[in-house]
């Protein structure tokens, strides 16, 4: 009996070999991403399947060990070192080598102390399961810092400024962009010469949103281009229009290609205490035809239409995209939505709107003739009047040809910039609003 005991196990070992080869195969590591930023380095492990791990940190030197169960370390593993460059706030290096037999660890050393997350994915849009380590410095002073470089660098240019006299606004952003904005319907062109200038109290801070980023695309054009890229370009067009203008100042809750949560756009544009709030996108639809630039607003009650409610549920997918720790609780927006200060915003963010569509209507067809409302996450700050732009289709290829083209980007910021301009002439920032700086 135990010849065949033993003749009966020969036979299987070949078969557990091949099992044990098939569960290796299971969990390759089929990409690995790194995005860093100013504010957090993200590195993202993408499988074909979901992976045991085990991760821990080890001081002098700071490093994070990531324990990869059922991985081997080849292919895109061995690839992730290459990717680190200099300039990358948090990351140093990462070292990838087998611990023991079926585990690969992954080493991360880094430049300063971290607060890390390591949170995994299931599939969703085009990536299948993920694995991400996002690695935030232990205080938030990177992000603090941020803000307060980039509101006081635009501060400063705005102190700075000489205004030109007599010489129409618009007509004067328009130079600036390099291009005649509006001269083929001619909004600008005809108007006559505006010497007074409106006196604001204060300074007015706009914080520009460039939709998606980082492991969130956004929508694909026909040709190839991503939204993301396009929306971080007309931002950054955006922001140099209204860091020229007298009295304004601008800062981008983004200026790279790394993925920021949609809570966290709304809370850095409160920690600097905006006066606005301006989500730059580039529609898609399932059907090509569809084309034209729209402006949105927030709704507590329901979206204006059907594809105003399909479009903010499909912008709102963007932090299951582009991957959140669910586990962390989002300490600004919890119970801060308070009626009247929301429903003030509400009315604001649709004067704000009516007025950029307006100005855009002067450089492309518009979708809707109205500013439409739906529930966008991105809109949702209580106390700051915020629009989203839908700048064009990019999924029509005439219009993710323009897109593209930097002519149509500036004509589409100096538009947004005249509408905000337009807005404020009729309703001067008011002083701070001490209840909502205490949200």
């Amino acid at each position: 009996m135990r010849r065949a005991l033993i003749h009966t196990l020969s036979q299987l070992l070949p078969l557990l070999g091949l099992f044990a080869t098939l569960a290796v195969q299971a969990n390759e590591v089929k990409a690995t991403r790194l995005w860093p930023s100013p504010e957090y380095s993200r590195i993202t492990f993408e499988l074909s399947d979901a992976v045991p791990y085990k991760y821990f940190r080890l001081k002098n030197p700071e490093r994070l060990v990531l324990d990869l169960e059922g991985v081997e370390p080849e292919g895109a593993l061995l690839e992730m070192a290459a990717k680190v460059t200099p300039q990358d706030p948090q990351v140093a290096s990462i070292r990838v080598a087998r611990n023991r037999p079926g585990v690969t660890r992954v080493v991360v050393e880094l430049k300063t102390e971290i607060r890390p997350q390591v949170f995994a994915l299931k599939p969703m849009g085009d990536y299948g399961h993920r694995l991400v380590l996002d690695v935030y410095p232990t205080s938030l002073e990177a992000v603090e810092k941020q803000v307060e470089v980039a509101i006081g660098k635009a501060g400063k240019d705005a102190a700075d400024k000489t205004p030109e006299k007599g010489v129409d606004a618009k007509a004067a952003d328009a130079r600036g962009s390099g291009k005649e904005y509006g001269k083929e319907n001619g909004k600008a062109a005809g108007k006559e010469a505006k010497a007074a200038k409106p006196e604001y109290v204060r300074l007015i801070t706009v914080a520009i949103d460039a939709g998606h980023g980082g492991e969130d695309p956004g929508a694909k054009g026909a040709n190839g281009s991503h939204e993301k890229d396009i929306t971080l370009s007309i931002a950054r067009r955006l922001k140099a229009l209204i860091d020229k203008q007298e009295n304004m100042r601008a800062f981008l809750t983004r200026d790279g290609d790394y993925f920021i949560p949609l809570h966290d756009r709304v809370n850095k544009a409160r920690r600097a205490q905006a006066d606005l709030f301006v989500s730059i996108h580039a529609d898609a639809f399932v059907k090509p035809h569809a084309r034209g630039s729209s402006v949105f607003a927030l709704s507590e009650k329901g979206a204006t239409s059907a594809a105003a409610k399909w479009l903010a549920r499909h912008e709102n997918e963007a932090d299951l995209i582009g991957g959140i720790n669910i586990d962390v609780k989002d300490v600004y927006l919890k119970q801060t939505l308070i009626d009247l200060s929301q429903t003030a915003a509400i009315a604001d963010s649709l004067k704000l709107g009516r007025a950029v569509l307006e100005e855009i209507g002067g450089i492309n067809q518009l979708h809707k003739a109205q500013v439409e409302q739906a529930g966008f996450a991105v809109l949702k700050a209580p106390d700051i009047p915020s629009i989203l732009v839908e700048t064009a289709f990019i999924s029509n290829p005439e219009e993710e040809k323009r897109l593209t083209d930097e002519a149509y980007q500036d004509n589409m910021a100096t538009a947004i910039v005249a509408g905000i301009k337009r807005y404020f002439d009729k309703n001067p920032p008011l002083a701070r609003n001490k209840m909502a700086q205490n949200l």
